[in-house]
């Protein structure tokens, strides 16, 4: 029995294990959103949030445990002054693992697995609007409804009449400049 056994193997030796959560947890940060399989990414959120746990207070113990785990200047810099800061305020609960589905090479499970504090993506409004079976019934009031076509016939026909206008006039001045050209034309002979 795998009593107090924590975390996942992986199927990789401990040095490697190690590496792979390392390198993982450098990319999360760095790029705040990362894809890989389920097993990874349930394996990678233990390992990551007590480092941006420790981020939170920036001491130079805090740093140098961090960067033991990380082996990244620039990942642990980027930890300490940004993802922190935003984390500040929450209590834990850094990630998110959103399921994608099956990779087509191997299909393995896979996962995004990401920061809640840089959600790019805006949930929708919790209001949905309701669908019906019912067809075209609108819940506008009748009056209102042929007020609004009555406008809307209304100002089509303007629409029409000022195109019509238009054209006629477009018509008229071609009618003058042929007749102009012809009276040039038989001026000159």
């Amino acid at each position: 029995m795998r009593h107090l056994v924590k975390g996942k193997k992986l199927g990789r030796t401990s040095s490697h294990r190690k590496a792979t959560l390392s390198a993982l947890s450098v990319a999360l940060i760095k790029e705040h959103r990362i894809v890989t399989t389920v097993a990874k990414a349930k394996a990678l959120r233990p390992f990551v949030e007590p480092l941006i746990t420790k981020a939170k207070e920036d001491t130079t113990h805090n740093r140098r445990q961090v960067f033991s785990k990380l082996k990244d200047k620039e990942a642990v810099s980027h930890l300490f002054d940004e993802v922190a800061q935003k984390a500040m305020d929450r209590p834990g609960g850094y990630t998110r693992i959103v399921k994608l589905g099956y990779r087509d090479g191997d299909g393995a499970h896979t996962a995004v697995i990401e920061l809640v504090d840089y959600n790019d993506i805006k949930p929708k409004d919790s209001q949905k609007k309701k669908r019906t079976r019912r067809a075209g019934k609108s819940k506008k009031t009748s009056s209102s409804t042929t007020d609004d076509s009555t406008a809307e016939k209304s100002a089509k026909k303007e629409n029409a009449e000022k195109k019509t206008a238009a054209t006629a006039d477009e018509e008229s001045d071609t009618k003058q400049e042929t007749e102009d050209s012809e009276n040039s034309s038989s001026e000159d002979k």
